[in-house]
């Protein structure tokens, strides 16, 4: 009887532990607007998926987004955006960083931008 007794405790402790040790993790949808080519989605789900606590990253090309989801005790939101700017690339409010920006293939830069600099070279 001793001995089913302290089965049933042991069992019972090892799932409270596991269930102590559950990491939270949360999910958003990022607005991408530069992001428009499988060059982009290749640039931004590198970059991103190897920061710390990244989950999952998936850029979807057509609706301009990128879904990420990751470990809250590791990164956040903000922190995300950031990584995403300093790939190059626009994330809702947070502006891409310039000197990345500069270095995209011409394919992941800003169509308004291509508009101009083609419009210029023609005069």
């Amino acid at each position: 009887m001793k001995h089913l007794q302290l089965t049933v405790l042991a069992i019972a402790c090892l799932v409270a532990t596991s269930f102590a040790q559950q990491k939270v993790n949360d999910k958003a949808v990022i607005k991408t607007p530069d992001a428009s080519c499988d060059l982009c989605k290749a640039r931004i789900e590198k970059y991103v998926s190897h920061q710390q606590g990244i989950i999952s990253v998936v850029v979807d090309t057509k609706k301009r987004t990128t879904t990420v989801a990751w470990i809250t005790d590791r990164t956040n939101i903000e922190e995300i955006k950031t990584d995403i700017a300093n790939a190059g690339f626009d994330a809702d409010d947070v502006t891409a960083e310039e000197t990345a920006y500069m270095k995209l293939p011409r394919e992941c830069k800003k169509i308004g931008a291509q508009t101009v600099a083609a419009d210029s070279l023609k005069h």
